[in-house]
């Protein structure tokens, strides 16, 4: 279970470095030059988010010492505290998030494991080669959402659910508490809310086709 868990979670990561509209490279590159392209993209993303905290957390704090400094009025202070706040929860949720980096490590030292290496590239081969048709089962269950506007690190996520479900032959239960795990390391907020439902959704489509 756990080299399973670890195989679909660098599918997840080489699959961001798969053009969603263009294929044709993929089987030219090895997995070792797809994951290390992902891994350094994880690395500049959380740079660019700890600087764009950093600086948000910095105007709020200079909000609030203005609006003491110059008295300004209850309403605005109170303004001022709950931006600062609400840059606090902010920062939170990164470091929560950035905490999940820490792992990167220990998954490419494990990518040189035979079982995992071919779990993690059969993952991928199969979301690739059936991308359109997994695609629009997605669509399916969506309820007036399209596919194409959820971002890419949530569309994969659930791409690799419909590949456990369908081709993997995982225990439906498996397949969804798997990817509900990915969301909780590489999606927002927003986006384990959408991925929750929809993978509730193709949960209930798979037993009713079965």
């Amino acid at each position: 279970m756990q080299s399973r868990s670890i195989a679909r979670e660098l599918a997840l990561l080489v699959l961001g470095q798969i053009p969603d509209d263009d294929v044709k490279d993929f089987p030219l590159l090895s997995f070792e030059v797809l994951l290390q392209r992902a891994l350094d993209s994880l690395v500049q993303y959380w740079r660019e988010s700890l600087d764009k905290c950093a600086s948000e957390l910095d105007r709020a704090q200079q909000h609030l010492l203005d609006s003491e400094l110059h008295e300004s009025d209850k309403n605005s202070i109170t303004r001022v505290r709950g931006h600062l706040r609400d840059s606090l929860v902010q920062a939170e949720n990164l470091l929560n998030g950035l905490s999940t980096s820490l792992d990167l490590p220990r998954l490419l030292a494990l990518s040189d494991q035979k079982e995992i290496r071919e779990g993690a590239m059969n993952r991928v081969s199969l979301v690739v080669e059936q991308r359109q048709i997994i695609d629009a089962r997605l669509d399916g269950v969506m309820e007036g959402w399209r596919l194409r506007r959820l971002p890419r690190i949530d569309r994969d996520i659930l791409r690799l659910a419909v590949i456990d479900l369908n081709d993997l032959h995982t225990p439906p239960a498996v397949a969804c508490n798997e990817a509900v795990d990915l969301a909780n390391r590489y999606s927002d907020e927003q986006g384990r809310r959408m991925i929750n439902g929809v993978l509730r959704r193709l949960q209930n489509a798979h037993l009713t086709a079965i």
